[in-house]
């Protein structure tokens, strides 16, 4: 159904008719040059310019290609954070490697160092060290990359940081996605700035992004006819897009002030309902680009819960969804190794995610507050 007051819907800032235009003009008509090295290169001195970017078809390549840029090979074991959307971990499948789940820490609801370590010892001990591990931002909160990027030194273990729902959000100052060996973006329709499918691959190093590229763009070797000595895939971003993006990154700062301000207006809304938890920053070390606020109900006298929320809402045109399924708990995943508890599941089984647009009106978040203590004081 159409809603009236949508989840995350896209945002434009009237920017993005320009860059189109240029791109146009210019004639970019090939996956090269113009507006794609442009957005790159917003995105690289965005990022702090430690990084170098190669922007593609999509946050699920970017993986893809991470993944084969970090030596996965088929047999291979890489590590993921269950509680995330499946685009996370599906591109293990595709390198034929095997995903091992490991679950998540109350407060972030992000990786558990923990149980990351955990899973690490028991692995080695099996004789079958992970090759690699995939650490997401969940909902644009960052995850305490201090512990995990020691684990990671420790055990040698590259990590992949899925950034995919946090561009803009730091961790002590520095920007989600430059922490790991490998860092990605996600520029779909519902994130806080969109180029209408898209992403990007951050790399520590200049040879891995243009290998990445060479990869990205069927694996072209250099001859004068068509030569390949290695799998390819049709990964680059396409001009169009990358000129949307680069309107979009303009705005980028003030998405985050709205978002951020979406995230004020729910823990006031809430605030009073002492068995109901707004997600928001652990430490003052986050800086969180509150992609979605999300909540979580605690069992309640009143029997209140995210579902009936959730129908309350849609009854009056107001989209909300279930906190991300766990991959462990998902039938295409059914065989493969978890480690931890129930807090994943637990967050899955009584969260709920809000609308959280850039775009949000006094008047939308009037509807929503007046719809949730209808519900909530019935």
């Amino acid at each position: 159904m159409e809603f009236k007051i949508p989840l995350s819907p896209p945002h434009l800032s009237g920017n993005e008719l320009k860059h189109i235009q240029d791109a146009l003009d210019s004639n970019w008509g090939t996956a090269a040059g113009g507006a794609i090295e442009g957005l790159e290169k917003d995105l690289e001195a965005y990022l702090g310019g430690q990084t170098h970017v190669a922007a593609l078809s999509s946050g699920t390549a970017a993986i893809h290609l991470a993944l084969i840029l970090a030596g996965v090979q088929p047999g291979d074991e890489v590590i993921c954070q269950s509680l995330t959307f499946a685009a996370s971990a599906f591109p293990i499948l595709y390198q034929g490697a095997r995903p091992l789940f490991v679950d998540s820490e109350p407060d972030t609801w992000n990786l558990c160092p923990k149980r990351l370590e955990e899973a690490i010892t028991d692995r080695i001990k099996k004789g079958r060290k992970p090759r690699a591990m995939i650490v997401v931002h969940l909902f644009g909160i960052p995850a305490k990359m201090d512990a995990l990027v020691e684990i990671s030194k420790a055990y040698d273990i590259p990590i992949i940081e899925d950034a995919a729902e946090a561009l803009g959000s730091e961790y002590k100052g520095q920007k989600c996605g430059t922490f790991g060996a490998f860092g990605i973006l996600s520029f779909n329709v519902n994130k806080i700035i969109t180029t209408w499918g898209g992403g990007a691959l951050m790399c520590k190093d200049i040879r891995h992004k243009r290998k990445a590229i060479f990869l990205a763009t069927q694996a072209k070797d250099r001859a004068p006819w068509y030569e390949h000595s290695h799998v390819g895939f049709n990964y680059r971003m396409s001009p169009v897009a990358a000129a949307i993006g680069r309107g979009q990154m303009k705005a980028l700062p003030g998405y985050m002030e709205k978002r951020r301000a979406n995230h004020e207006f729910y823990r006031t809304l809430f605030k009073p309902f002492r068995y109901i938890e707004v997600l928001q920053e652990a430490s003052p070390d986050q800086h969180a680009n509150f992609w979605l606020t999300c909540i979580r109900f605690a069992t309640n006298p009143a029997g209140k819960g995210p579902m009936g929320l959730s129908a309350a809402f849609q009854e009056h045109g107001i989209e909300s969804k279930p906190i991300w399924k766990p991959m462990h708990i998902q039938p295409v995943f059914r065989e493969a190794p978890f480690y931890g508890g129930a807090v994943a599941t637990s967050i899955f089984e009584n969260g709920l995610c809000l609308p959280s647009g850039s775009g949000l009106t006094t008047a939308d978040k009037d509807t929503i507050a007046q719809v949730a203590l209808n519900y909530l004081q019935d």
